[in-house]
C-alpha cells in the first residue's frame, strides 16, 4: 500500500510538471503598447465618436430614469446635434475637457455635463454612490462590405447602487472626474425607496490610459471607456486613519488629492500641494501630517477634562464639551434626528494657540516652547478660517 501511494505521487507530480512546461511553453509575455501612441488612438476614436454621435437625455425628476442617456449615430445633422457641438457650451449640456499627467504624457480627458448638481462635491478620494452605465469602444476594421467602424459594446450597468464606491481605488478617470459634480437632494418613500433629485449627472468619456490600459475581466485591452453617471450621495474617506476626513485635508481646496510617490506613473511630479511636512507623503496618507514624530491622531485629541459633560470644580457650570475623545473638525451642534443622543461638540480641531505663555514669569523658558507652551483661548477653537494644528508645522509643540 505505501509503495503504491509513493509511485502514486511520484506519477501525479510528473503530469504537474509536464503540464507547468506546456503552459509555460505557451504563455508569452507581451510587452505594453507605448503609452503615447495607444493615447493618440483613443484620442482619435473618442474624438470621432462625440463628431458623429447625438445625445438623447430623459427629464423626469424624481424618477429611477431622470437623467438616462441614449447615445446614437447621427442620421439627421439638423435635429440630431452633435455631443462636440456642446464643447465648451454657456448652458447645459456642457462638454468640458481637462488635461490629465499621466504616464509621462498629458491626456485629454472629455466630460459632459448634463446637469451639475446641487448639494456636495466629493474630493478625488471620497466615496460616492452613484447609478451608472459603462460601454468600451473598440474599432472594428474595414471588410470587402462595410467600412471601419466604432463599436460600443455594454458592460456593467448599476440602477440601483448600495454599495459606495472608492475614487481613490477605482480608475482615475472617474478620480478625475466626479469631483466636478455635486449631488442632490434624497427623501426616503413610503415604499422604503428612496427619491433622488436635482443630483449631478454626466458622460465621461475615458481614453484607456485613465481606465483599464491592457484590459480588466470583460474589458478588452486598450478599449477607452463611457460612462453615464448619476451622483446621489458621496461618503467622506479618512485613508490613513488620522482621525481628519480627506476632504479635510484638501489644503489648497481644490478637490483632488494625489500621491505623485509613484515616479512610473508620476515622472515629472509637482510638488504636493496637499502635504503640509514635504515628505513626500500627501496628508491624506500620512498619520504624522506635520512630521514632528507624532500621529495626528493624538494631536488632535481633547484634554481628559474636556469630554463629556463636565462640572466645573469651582463655579459649578456644567458644560458639555461632547462624548467623542477627539475634536471634530469644526464645532457640531445636536442632531435632532437622534434624540436619545446628544452630538453637541463645541470646539473643532485648534489652531497653534495665541493666548499668554502659561509659565509667563519664568525668567529661564521666556519664549514658546514644549515646556513654556502658549494657552489655548476659545477662537483657536471657532476662528474661520485657521490653520489646525495637526496642518502647522511651525507648531514646536510636539504633543503626545
Amino acid at each position: 500500500m505505501n509503495k503504491f501511494k509513493y509511485y502514486f505521487i511520484l506519477l501525479l507530480a510528473g503530469i504537474a510538471t509536464v503540464s507547468c512546461n506546456k503552459s509555460d511553453d505557451n504563455n508569452e509575455t507581451v510587452p505594453l503598447r507605448d503609452y503615447q501612441e495607444q493615447y493618440n488612438t483613443d484620442n482619435a476614436n473618442i474624438e470621432e465618436y462625440l463628431n458623429t454621435n447625438y445625445i438623447t437625455v430623459t427629464e423626469n425628476a424624481g424618477k429611477t430614469d431622470d437623467q438616462d442617456v441614449v447615445i446614437d449615430s447621427i442620421t439627421d445633422p439638423v435635429t440630431q446635434p452633435s455631443i462636440m457641438s456642446y464643447l465648451n457650451s454657456p448652458t447645459f449640456p456642457k462638454l468640458l475637457s481637462k488635461n490629465v499627467d499621466l504616464d509621462g504624457i498629458t491626456y485629454k480627458l472629455y466630460y459632459l455635463v448634463l446637469r451639475e448638481g446641487t448639494k456636495i462635491a466629493p474630493v478625488s478620494t471620497d466615496g460616492v454612490v452613484a447609478a451608472y452605465s459603462g460601454e468600451y469602444m473598440t474599432r472594428v476594421e474595414k471588410t470587402s462590405t462595410q467600412p471601419t467602424y466604432l463599436k460600443m459594446t455594454a458592460f456593467e450597468k448599476v440602477i440601483y447602487p448600495q454599495t459606495p464606491i472608492d475614487l481613490y481605488s477605482a480608475i482615475v478617470g472617474w478620480g478625475e472626474t466626479f469631483p466636478e459634480f455635486k449631488t442632490g437632494t434624497s427623501a426616503v418613500q413610503s415604499d422604503g425607496t428612496i427619491e433622488y433629485r436635482d443630483f449631478g449627472a454626466g458622460v465621461l468619456f475615458i481614453p484607456s490610459g485613465l481606465a483599464y490600459y491592457a484590459g480588466s475581466g470583460t474589458i478588452p485591452g486598450y478599449s477607452p471607456l463611457v460612462f453615464s453617471f448619476k451622483l446621489y450621495n458621496v461618503i467622506r474617506l479618512d485613508h490613513d486613519f488620522d482621525g481628519v476626513y480627506d476632504y479635510q485635508e484638501d489644503i489648497n481646496n481644490d478637490r483632488y488629492l494625489r500621491d505623485f510617490r509613484n515616479t512610473t506613473l508620476y515622472p515629472n511630479a509637482p510638488v504636493n500641494p496637499d502635504d503640509t511636512d514635504l515628505d513626500g507623503i500627501p496628508d491624506f496618507l500620512d498619520f504624522d501630517d506635520d512630521g514632528d514624530g507624532f500621529s495626528t491622531f493624538y494631536e488632535i485629541s481633547k484634554p481628559t477634562a474636556e469630554i463629556g459633560i463636565v462640572t466645573d470644580p469651582i463655579t459649578g457650570n456644567i458644560t458639555n464639551y461632547g462624548v467623542s475623545k477627539y475634536y471634530p473638525w469644526d464645532p457640531t451642534e445636536d442632531n435632532p434626528a437622534t434624540p436619545n443622543t446628544d452630538e453637541t461638540e463645541l470646539r473643532g480641531i485648534p489652531r497653534r494657540p495665541t493666548g499668554g505663555l502659561t509659565k509667563t514669569d519664568d525668567p529661564k523658558d521666556p519664549v514658546e516652547s514644549a515646556t513654556n507652551p502658549k494657552k489655548y483661548v476659545e477662537e483657536d477653537y471657532t476662528a474661520s478660517p485657521r490653520l489646525r494644528i495637526h496642518l502647522d508645522n511651525t507648531y514646536p509643540i510636539k504633543k503626545k
